[in-house]
């Protein structure tokens, strides 16, 4: 390869892709985490490094040229070859200290994993953890995190995957709340429960559906995908939510005559990162500890 013929600066190519992704250079230095004019000279840099307009600049708008859209798939080419070589870097590192970055719902973040991180960091203090706790799923290629706690099985064949043992919900309210609907002699009464839906989709009238109880929109006067929201207004007698038993059994009632909900738990990582050590001492931390604290 001659590497002579190589005339551009990468890190300005990052500057270019970040804002032709996200729109703005404002955007594009926040995601880069630089100062704006600092991303702005580097983009101005690359046009003057390539003798090519990128963008056209038109008031607070960017819009790519034909050049820009042009280049735009290559860019995105060696960013992916970057974040490989990233990962493969940090998977071979042997150093203990370092960061983790570990994701899982907002659930498991706030309720398991401050007694696994709390032992981590007294085993091996060097290692510092960044929780990002979101129900949805991070994208591990990107780099997004290091481990993902997911409930789903990894279908990329880049991940790899450890399944724990499978993890039990239930429906909960306050005592109150549930000494508030009466006498409930038989599944189908809990249809003048109120429940916490977690969206607007049919997924949670159909799970009460399989379950024998018929509702309707009254019966989901409370909408929020946030679990931590939802936890909050059980405690205030707002209606029934789904909640994992170790936490749900501590704190709230049980609603009668619903059976468990089992789920299954999944320890996610990319291959690239399987050795390093720091990552592997996390891994093996959080398969230890995870079931315990699920079965407490």
């Amino acid at each position: 390869m001659d590497m002579s013929r190589i005339t551009f600066d990468w890190g300005r190519a990052r500057a270019f892709l970040a804002t032709a992704e996200t729109g703005s250079f404002s955007a594009a230095a926040r995601a880069l985490k630089l100062t704006q004019p600092t991303l702005g000279r580097q983009v101005a840099a690359l046009e003057e490094e390539l003798g090519l307009a990128l963008f056209d600049r038109t008031g607070r708008s960017l819009v790519l040229t034909p050049a820009g859209r042009a280049l735009l798939p290559r860019a995105r080419a060696m960013a992916e070859a970057a974040l490989a070589f990233s990962r493969s870097a940090a998977g071979l590192s042997d150093q203990v200290e370092g960061r983790v970055v570990i994701t899982a719902s907002e659930f498991y973040a706030a309720f398991r994993l401050p007694a696994v991180i709390a032992r981590l960091q007294a085993l091996h203090p060097g290692i510092e953890v960044e929780v990002r706790a979101a129900n949805d799923i991070s994208d591990l290629a990107r780099r997004e995190a290091d481990i993902a706690l997911r409930n789903t099985r990894p279908e990329d064949p880049e991940l790899i995957g450890r399944r724990l043992p499978d993890d039990t919900g239930h429906f909960y309210g306050s005592a109150a709340y549930i000494a508030s609907l009466g006498d409930l002699r038989e599944v189908a009464d809990l249809s003048r429960a109120r429940f916490l839906a977690w969206d607007h989709e049919d997924s949670l009238p159909a799970l009460l559906r399989g379950f024998g109880v018929e509702t309707g929109p009254a019966n989901f006067p409370i909408t929020t995908a946030n679990h931590l929201v939802q936890w909050q207004m059980c405690h205030a007698g707002l209606g029934l939510g789904a909640f994992s038993r170790a936490e749900g059994d501590a704190q709230l009632t049980r609603a009668p005559l619903l059976p468990p909900i089992p789920f299954p738990v999944w320890l996610v990582a990319h291959r690239d990162l399987a050795h390093a050590r720091r990552l592997r001492i996390t891994w093996d931390l959080l398969a230890e500890m995870l079931p315990q604290l699920s079965s407490a």
